[in-house]
């Protein structure tokens, strides 16, 4: 079962704020800056996690991983300014 997350990251260095925007497009869409919302299973979550965890900066950077609950019954309730906001729809993923 899938899950809707917002990942959103503080990393103070370039390299690794590249590094980590690199890896979280595997996983996810970009929504802004470092803003993430991503459909994943338990494993990939934890996969995801892990890639994240070799990065940063422990005593530096900050990642959020927001669990907005079951993917098909969330409807996210966004208020957005300026560009439209659309949810991330349940694709096929080709790994």
């Amino acid at each position: 079962m899938e899950r809707l997350y917002i990942v959103c990251y503080d990393v103070r260095d370039p390299r690794r704020w590249r590094k980590i925007y690199k890896t979280m497009q595997g996983f996810g869409e970009w929504l802004q800056l470092s803003i993430f919302q991503c459909r994943l299973n338990a494993v990939r979550k934890l996969r995801l996690e892990d890639a994240l965890s070799s990065i940063i900066k422990h005593d530096e950077d900050h990642v959020l991983i927001m669990d907005l609950g079951p993917a098909d019954n969330v409807k996210p309730k966004v208020k957005s300014l300026g560009k439209g906001f659309e949810p991330l729809e349940n694709d096929a993923v080709v790994v």
